[in-house]
């Protein structure tokens, strides 16, 4: 089984920044793809930012130009610095991966359990 754990959420001035990290813990052997998605009260999950399998990033339009996704491979960890952060911005973010757990199997996926992120002032 694999773990995603989630920090770094909180609540932020308009124009401010966070920087959220998830951590994959458990029996991985290959993570193929590794990013962030949201969910703002009423709204549908969407992507925010992503490793691909090909490990090229991809961004939402929306947050083009301030946030960024990093990576550290040896710790399993992905990274979003969110910088000019708008009150629009104020959802639950939520880690996931694509997880090989053996050499030989199915990858699956796997979700945090999400962290709060509030913009207002």
């Amino acid at each position: 089984q694999v773990q995603l754990v989630e920090s770094g959420g909180g609540l932020v001035q308009p124009g401010g920044s966070l920087r959220l990290s998830c951590a994959a813990s458990g029996r991985v052997f290959r993570i193929n793809t590794m990013g962030w998605y949201r969910q703002a009260p009423g709204k549908q999950r969407e992507l925010v930012a992503a490793f691909t399998s090909g490990g090229s990033t991809s961004y939402a339009d929306f947050v083009k130009g301030r946030f960024t996704i990093s990576r550290d491979n040896a710790k399993n960890t992905v990274y979003l610095q969110m910088n000019s952060l708008k009150p629009e911005d104020t959802a639950v973010y939520y880690c996931y991966a694509n997880v090989r757990a053996y050499p030989i199997g199915p990858a699956n996926d796997y979700w945090g359990q999400g962290t709060q992120v509030t913009v207002s002032s």
